[in-house]
């Protein structure tokens, strides 16, 4: 095993790139579990947890995600009329890409 597999989630992760950016994996992933743990989510994405709770704070700050307590865990509802970002896309929603990876 190489000793980058563990930091990227192991070797069945991609090399090089790919066409979503971390943020939309982590966006992906707590819509499809809103109950998930920032811990699995950094092993599904293959990225560090603390990149993960950066990437959150990013999200939520931009209005994505809403982060709601239940008793000792988080929740994380995602708010699928926000704009995507770029120009380029700005005239779509960020529900409309969740809806083809994470349809709810």
């Amino acid at each position: 095993m190489n000793p980058d597999d563990s930091v990227r989630g192991g070797p069945e992760q991609p090399q090089g790139w790919t066409f979503l950016t971390n943020h939309g994996h982590v966006m992906i992933a707590l819509a499809r579990d809103p109950g998930i743990r920032l811990r699995d989510v950094a092993l599904l994405v293959g990225i560090t947890e603390r990149s993960v709770q950066s990437i959150v704070a990013d999200l939520e700050g931009a209005g994505y995600v809403r982060r709601v307590r239940v008793g000792r865990r988080n929740r994380y509802e995602v708010d699928p009329t926000v704009p995507l970002r770029h120009p380029a896309e700005r005239e779509h929603a960020i529900g409309e890409l969740l809806r083809v990876f994470a349809p709810l």
